[in-house]
């Protein structure tokens, strides 16, 4: 096998990228396995050597084992999640039981935590560099936090849950993918399309037909489907059939129903925190987190809930007053709400996404990135088409500096049914150095944007823009790491930092002088107007107040799963009532009763946000003060984009986020600059 099996030969292609198409789902696990006899070769010298303990023989040396399994497993869970199907899925499923007994394995080796902890002893007579000192830190930490310190029996016990949660998280999102591609929403008769816009109707008669049913029209839960009909249909019964099959994802009664995963994870997430003295799984989290501890955590999420609150309950209100005024004789449900939102916000602002969209071509938002990365850091991307891809869809870019290649950049924009919904950027290959030589990144990011059909483009809502730009800056972050380790490269950073660089770049998407590099009707080619552009700013704080609660209900919600205490896992029994219970406070709308948005929440329970949604909001302070220093010294201010550079985006994980970020600003960030922008001060 291994003389043909495409994962263990050289990689021939340009940099090294892996041969997607030559690789079959049957190829992943004998080749694991190889990976793993090396791997545990590599270990046996380290652990056997009889020379003392040191950082290049140690630490520096498992840093370095494993290199071909590196190589390997990033491009099976990357599939996973953007190209699966029934067989990749059962592979990855055994695959990550295997990776997960091996890392426990190698993590709770007594004579290998010997030789680490005898180089984190002597440490401050060691002559490390800071980047050394961290990596010796994170290593000995990464032992503890792995169970190095637990007994024969707790390591059993500690190895059995990490293997069955990562088992579990695999399954919770498997079975998100599945619900959301199973629903149709089909219509035959025309007058239920009113309202929504030509583009929309377009793709959903196309997919009718591909589907057998020609002259009909089906919409999906996919976001260029779901959204659109959202905001747009006049329909109300049908919004709000669209509304609760959204909201019963998963929590149905049948095979992809997830509230007994639910209850299996939170409650062995809470016994693995258990065995290493914490009181809850969020004080485990959040000990390797900016925000240290809950108690942190839970004063900030209320701090920003007592300021968005009211007003978040007067913007509904608002709404409510005026869908009456409109002739609609209903109480707001939640369902109602993007819908009467859009329209008042075209009534408020003469403004929509129908009318922005013309100038958001996908093709020239993409160049818009392109041109805006360039203008800030002096990197240039070139298309490459002898590149390999794991799907037609996928397009591969080489990223150069002063005519160096320093990464190689993939994107994969349109939604199908192997990929799971939502957009991420993720790596095939982290960046590090060989001596002198910087090992150049693999940065992919993948979404689910309005795809073109056959007589419109791909035009792009502005949200859509902005997770572009969001994505992007994520993408940003990896291709400009430069760290001598791959385990401290971008974006292997703090959680509640990780944030930053794609949050921060999603500013550059409302101003003026960077939308005049890209956005320009696609008929036409007339820049995008000034009074468009003012009305985008002037709308971009629409009801910030409703959006800020109901993204602190999510990270209530995540800390009430998280930061729940053995003796009150009883509380699990029903999980509706438990999702209800939590975040009852930051409720706006009536209950929808039989609906359940925990089942679906792949962010906490299928992704790594754990006790950890809170980053989103935690790195808005962060993104907003940050943005702040280019509006002072301008946008594209080449001094401010260097400092930002050098400190955030190429430091990686080399030194504590807060220190890395008051190099970069010159004091700790403040929530002043978020509280302007959201109009909550």
């Amino acid at each position: 096998m291994s003389d043909t099996n495409p994962l263990l030969l050289p990689f021939e292609a340009p940099y090294e990228v892996p041969p997607f198409s030559d690789i079959d789902s049957n190829n992943y696990i004998p080749a694991i396995e190889k990976a793993l006899a090396i791997a545990r070769d590599e270990i046996k010298e380290i652990k056997e050597d009889q020379n003392k303990p040191t950082f290049d023989n140690t630490i520096e040396a498992l840093e370095k084992s494993g290199e071909l399994l590196g190589k390997i497993t990033p491009i099976l869970f990357n599939l996973n999640s953007a190209e699966t199907n029934d067989a990749l899925q059962k592979v990855t499923q055994e695959a990550s039981s295997i990776l997960t007994e091996f890392e426990s394995e190698i993590s709770q080796d007594p004579k290998l935590f010997e030789r680490v902890e005898q180089v984190f002893e002597a440490k401050e007579s060691l002559g490390l560099s800071t980047e050394q000192m961290t990596l010796l830190e994170k290593t000995y930490k990464d032992y503890v936090r792995n169970g190095a310190k637990l007994d024969a029996e707790q390591k059993a016990e500690f190895r059995t849950i990490s293997v069955k949660l990562q088992t579990l998280g695999l399954k919770f999102g498997e079975h998100v993918l599945t619900e959301t591609n199973a629903f149709r929403l089909k219509i035959d008769n025309e007058a239920d399309l009113s309202g929504l816009p030509a583009d929309v109707v377009e793709r959903a008669a196309e997919l009718a037909k591909s589907e057998g049913n020609d002259g009909a029209w089906h919409f999906t839960l996919q976001a260029p489907s779901f959204i659109p009909f959202m905001e747009y249909a006049d329909n109300r019964t049908l919004r709000e059939k669209m509304y609760k099959a959204h909201m019963t994802k998963c929590f149905t009664d049948n095979e992809q129903n997830n509230t007994e995963i639910i209850k299996e994870l939170v409650s062995l997430r809470n016994r693995k925190a258990e065995l290493l003295g914490y009181d809850s799984y969020a004080a485990y989290i959040l000990e390797e987190r900016m925000a240290e501890d809950p108690g942190k955590v839970y004063d900030f999420l209320e701090d920003l809930l007592e300021r968005s609150q009211k007003k978040a309950r007067g913007e509904v209100e608002e709404l409510q007053v005026f869908a009456k005024e409109l002739g609609y004789d209903i109480t707001i449900e939640r369902w109602d709400w993007a819908y009467f939102s859009e329209k008042l916000r075209k009534h408020r602002y003469d403004f929509d996404d129908e009318v922005i969209k013309p100038y958001f071509r996908l093709e020239s938002v993409i160049e818009g990135v392109f041109k805006t990365a360039e203008k800030l850091y002096g990197i240039t991307f070139a298309q490459r088409t002898d590149i390999p891809v794991y799907h037609s869809d996928v397009q591969a870019y080489e990223v150069k500096e002063n005519g160096e290649t320093i990464a190689l950049f993939f994107a994969d924009f349109f939604p199908r049914d192997g990929k799971r919904p939502g957009a991420w950027m993720t790596s095939f290959r982290g960046q590090s150095k060989l001596g002198d030589k910087r090992v150049i990144p693999l940065v992919s990011i993948v979404c689910n944007f309005t795809p073109s059909t056959a007589n419109n483009p791909s035009l792009l809502k502005f949200d859509e823009v902005k997770t572009l730009f969001h994505e992007f800056g994520h993408a940003l972050h990896g291709i400009l790491s430069d760290t001598t380790y791959e385990e401290l490269a971008s974006p292997n950073v703090f959680w509640d930092f990780v944030e930053l660089p794609s949050q921060v770049f999603e500013n550059w998407c409302y101003e003026k002088e960077c939308l005049d590099l890209f956005a320009a009707h696609f008929e036409t080619g007339e820049p995008i107007p000034s009074e468009l552009v003012d009305k985008l700013k002037a709308s971009s704080t629409f009801h910030e107040a409703y959006m800020t609660v109901r993204q602190l209900s999510f990270g209530l919600l995540d800390m009430a799963y998280h930061h729940l205490s053995s003796n009150r896992l009883g509380e699990l029994s029903d999980i509706r009532k438990f999702e209800q219970d939590n975040i009852k406070k930051t409720d706006l709308f009536n209950e929808v009763p039989n609906t359940c948005m925990s089942t679906q929440f792949s962010h906490i329970f299928a992704g790594g946000y754990a006790a950890g949604y809170y980053s989103y909001k935690w790195a808005e302070v962060l993104d907003a003060d940050a943005f702040a220093a280019f509006q002072e010294n301008g946008i594209f201010d080449q001094e401010t984009a260097s400092a930002f550079r050098k400190h955030v985006l190429s430091a990686g994980r080399t030194e504590h986020p807060m220190v890395l970020y008051k190099r970069f600003r010159g004091k700790e960030p403040s929530p002043q600059a978020l509280l302007v922008r959201a109009g909550l001060k």
